[in-house]
């Protein structure tokens, strides 16, 4: 396998945001598709809800735009929610046209309400609509002989020339190489970051590679305070946070403390349906005022042959742990599960950078505002994936690229020390859950930050000293996340959307995004 490559699109990330990017490029390009584990192992996958579209006869454009801006907190770009809303109908066409077989019922869309939403809006696949659409997509990828598939390979960083992106530098997991990736244009589609937080319902891969990479290359990074937590994610000790959809509350699941009182009332007039941050901080107070290790979510009143039919996964899954949610409620607890800030981009997926885009959870079209509403970000994928790829289609590409010198690891050694990847990797993402995590405070945040410095510095020194490996570039970027998380949350005082902090609990009366720059 050579060291160097050189493609006209570099696209790093295979969630539908990336596969969907290399789908709508020209077929004259050629593309290279990088995968950092299996092709399938992200988010994208394991997405259970669906994809939000106005569909319905009752349903019309401004009341999704509308439900959108309610549920972003009053942060949400205009322009990119209108752009989003107005396209979704062709989204969903267009995942058909790859195969998706969104759930039908007398040749109608079954679609569903979840929190956020005033009319029942959300396409679906049973409950495994990311992985019909990532199956189906990867078939379509497959039969093109443009593009080429790199799986086990991970970014290391970007290549810069002239204040413009010209690729990346890869590891390959197998060899344990570094290989160069030149291209004319690179996307990032890398997913989001909470995998900086201990207990999230997103797969391993999600490290904020993406973000970490773009904000040390000189990205504009933005909003990156507001992390989403998803309200249900099954307590159980081996079960790794497996997700509970949201639909199960969209379709009348009800929670209750251990002994079956119910408690959204208390908090909401919408109850179960109210946005994901209002849910999840009603479950946290919840558990630290009552000492509970869970709440519970109820579906069971609907019968088994409807929970089948419905939720075949959910059910499944809880079974293979003893649970049988037609007949008793769920476990559950709030985990990490989604980034709605990211890296700065406009309607086409331009970055701040020349030639660099990026698509999906990494980046910050502005769609999600202060909280992303259930089931748009699919959408988002898919909208500004091809928004993306017909921007890169009109361009003129160069026939040169540039030159750039092989990795050098001629400094460096092989580690005797990797227990000091595994120590750090575990403090800072104990220190981001118990310090930066559903309700915050300025000492709090304070203490994280000056530990995070310190924790970044131990990270570059063992990052200039030894090999490079999977373990430590994730980590490089963990940390460099969590720093910008955190600056990110001290620079916002207020409490708006997904960033609650106790020493400002009112909204200020100053909109405004936090943009941070590199230092």
């Amino acid at each position: 396998m050579p060291s160097q490559h050189k493609f006209d699109v570099l696209i790093i990330g295979t969630g539908s945001a990336g596969l969907v990017t290399a789908l709508h490029l020209s077929r004259e390009m050629s593309i290279a598709l990088i995968s950092k584990d299996k092709i399938l192992e992200g988010s994208s996958y394991y997405a259970q809800g669906g994809v939000s579209a106005v569909l319905a006869k009752n349903d019309n454009f401004d009341k999704h735009i509308k439900d959108t801006l309610i549920a972003g907190a009053g942060l949400g770009n205009i322009e990119s929610i209108k752009f989003m809303v107005e396209n979704a109908p062709e989204a969903i066409n267009s995942l058909e046209s790859h195969g998706v077989p969104f759930t039908k019922k007398e040749n109608k869309y079954h679609l569903t309400t979840e929190g956020g939403h005033s009319e029942r809006r959300v396409a679906h696949v049973a409950d495994k609509t990311g992985e019909h659409i990532q199956l189906n997509l990867l078939e379509s990828v497959r039969s093109r002989d443009n593009i080429s598939i790199f799986e086990n390979y991970i970014a290391v960083d970007l290549l810069l020339n002239d204040d413009s992106c010209s690729g990346a530098y890869i590891l390959n997991k197998e060899t344990k190489i570094v290989e160069s990736f030149i291209a004319h244009k690179t996307v990032l589609a890398t997913g989001g970051a909470s995998k900086t937080y201990l207990y999230t319902s997103n797969p391993d891969t999600s490290t904020g590679d993406g973000i970490a990479m773009a904000y040390r290359a000189g990205c504009e990074v933005t909003n990156m305070e507001f992390t989403q937590f998803h309200p249900t994610c099954l307590f159980h000790p081996h079960a790794k946070s497996f997700l509970i959809s949201e639909a199960v509350r969209g379709e009348g699941g009800i929670l209750t403390l251990g002994d079956s009182k119910e408690f959204m009332q208390n908090y909401d007039e919408r109850r179960e349906l109210a946005p994901r941050d209002v849910v999840a901080r009603a479950i946290d107070n919840e558990m630290k005022t009552k000492g509970l290790d869970c709440v519970y979510l109820d579906i069971s009143f609907k019968g088994e042959k409807w929970i089948e039919e419905h939720f075949p996964t959910i059910k499944n899954k809880c079974s293979s742990f003893g649970i049988d949610i037609s007949k008793e409620p769920i476990p559950v607890v709030p985990a990490a599960h989604y980034t709605c800030g990211g890296i700065q981009t406009d309607l086409n997926a331009n970055s701040s950078i020349n030639n660099l885009y990026a698509v999906g959870e990494v980046a910050h079209t502005g769609v999600h505002g202060a909280n992303r509403m259930a089931s748009n970000s699919l959408l988002e994928c898919i909208v500004f994936a091809k928004s993306c790829a017909k921007h890169i289609n009109k361009q003129q590409l160069s026939t040169k690229l540039p030159i750039f010198n092989s990795w050098d690891e001629s400094r460096v050694s092989a580690s005797k020390e990797k227990v000091v990847v595994l120590h750090l990797w575990d403090e800072i993402r104990r220190l981001m859950w118990n310090f930066v995590g559903i309700v915050r405070s300025n000492k709090r945040l304070q203490y994280a930050q000056q530990r995070l410095e310190v924790i970044n510095l131990e990270v570059d020194s063992y990052y200039g000293t030894y090999l490079i490996s999977n373990d430590l570039i994730e980590l490089r970027n963990l940390v460099k996340t969590a720093q910008i998380i955190v600056d990110s949350s001290i620079d916002r005082k207020e409490s708006r959307g997904l960033h609650f902090n106790e020493d400002y609990k009112e909204l200020s009366s100053k909109i405004a995004n936090t943009t941070i720059k590199i230092k």
